[in-house]
């Protein structure tokens, strides 16, 4: 049956369709960025176009689906129906299954030259750690199921928002959230600090000062295979696309070992590099200083020849208050003169203001339009300070995988696009 036309002039349509293949059609609509009506239309369009009916299809337990059609395509499909003998709901189940076999599910789109995101900055305690995991379970997450995300325009949005005072932190709407398939990359998460923090929050051991690490590897004293030390985090959820390399506590010498290394600036790109064809992304979570390790970091996130600017490079983490700033410069001012005495292009992909609460007041709101106003590089992520990260570092689990309907993880995948 149909209702009254909607504005673009198409007419409303309900029937029933079983939950798995208005899921299937959910999903694969969003995979290839068209409205579900659409598919529906190009569907109809071609099963009643056939010589005849396809196979049958199991429509058990078929419940309400409502969807808007051209002027006079129903009624011409249901004249089809009634001369093919079929039920409407058995035709319409044929016309779907026909266009999801038309179009399969799309290739996950794989970078030619493996992305390095170095999430940095030289102060301690904003949060680099929990970006780091966020950005790459995001990064990770399943191309066929959808997720929440938080849309472009909402970025934009809650900065205008947020530098008004409130008493409640930072809100998405429902108007500001779209339900998207995950990017399904392959991603290895590198924690690049002694103090290990991003191992034990996934859940993983350090790595025992006896045996092997990157510090060996890049201090040119491996004891083995680099992948040998990898492990898997939450295969459940992320199917083995998301990895990590754990630290160990000898990178406290880090600096010290470096000292005596052939180009040390490009120690971490040698010790990686062998790794790089199994993955789509590699993600570094530095730790908070300025020395030669962070010249290390930053030279890996240098922009290759062949590899288009803003691909690979800096995501600098801060907070909404002074000393954040204060440590930007000198993060900067490093990265600068590296650019300038290496000659090489290290592109900055952005700011995180993390652990943002506009209810802290002025410091906060005032900050946070400090960071606004920087343009270049442009804050890509707002990221709230609520529970679930807390709970989810507890737990040790992934946030993505704790709780990943909260606001946060929406920010995460969020900021994951905007990365991308």
């Amino acid at each position: 049956m149909t209702s009254p036309a909607t504005p673009s002039d198409r007419e409303k349509v309900v029937s029933k369709l079983p939950a798995w293949l208005r899921q299937s059609l959910k999903i694969r609509a969003a995979q290839y960025g068209i409205e579900i009506q659409t598919a529906t239309e190009q569907g109809i369009r071609d099963w009643c176009n056939l010589a005849a009916t396809t196979a049958s299809v199991d429509t058990s337990g078929a419940d309400s689906f409502s969807t808007f059609l051209p002027p006079g395509q129903w009624e011409g499909f249901r004249q089809i129906c009634n001369d093919r003998r079929v039920s409407l709901i058995q035709g319409l189940a044929q016309s779907i299954q026909l266009w999801l076999d038309s179009n399969p599910a799309p290739d996950v789109a794989r970078p030619e030259i493996t992305r390095r995101i170095v999430v940095c900055n030289q102060k301690g305690g904003v949060g680099k750690t929990a970006i780091t995991a966020g950005l790459g379970e995001a990064l990770a997450e399943d191309p066929n199921t959808l997720h929440s995300v938080g849309v472009a325009k909402a970025l934009t949005k809650a900065l205008r928002a947020s530098q008004v005072h409130t008493d409640e932190p930072e809100q998405y709407s429902p108007l500001d959230i779209e339900n998207l398939p995950g990017p399904g990359l392959r991603v290895l998460l590198v924690d690049f600090d002694p103090q290990c923090h991003l191992t034990n929050q996934l859940g993983a051991n350090p790595l025992p000062l006896n045996g092997d690490s990157l510090t060996n590897h890049m201090a040119g004293d491996a004891k083995g295979d680099l992948r040998d030390l990898i492990v898997s985090v939450d295969d459940e959820h992320f199917d083995g696309r998301l990895h990590l390399l754990p630290a160990c506590n000898d990178a406290f010498l880090l600096d010290v070992r470096l000292s005596a290394v052939r180009a040390r600036e490009a120690a971490l790109e040698r010790a990686l590099a062998p790794l790089e064809a199994d993955y789509d992304v590699i993600i570094v979570d530095c730790p908070p200083s300025l020395g030669l390790s962070m010249d290390a970091a930053a030279y890996y996130g240098r922009r290759r020849d062949g590899e288009k600017p803003g691909l690979s490079g800096a995501l600098i983490v801060v907070q909404a208050e002074d000393s954040s700033a204060d440590a930007y410069e000198l993060l900067t001012t490093q990265i600068d003169d590296l650019r300038n005495d290496l000659q090489v292009d290290i592109d900055y992909l952005g700011i995180v203001v993390n652990l943002y609460d506009s209810r802290r007041g002025y410091i906060a709101t005032s900050s946070l339009q400090g960071w606004v106003d920087i343009k270049d590089p442009r804050v890509v992520g707002l990221i709230g300070d609520l529970k679930e990260q807390k709970e989810a570092v507890r737990m040790k689990t992934p946030l993505l995988s704790y709780a990943p309907k909260s606001q946060q993880a929406i920010g995460m995948r969020a900021l994951a696009r905007e990365v991308l």
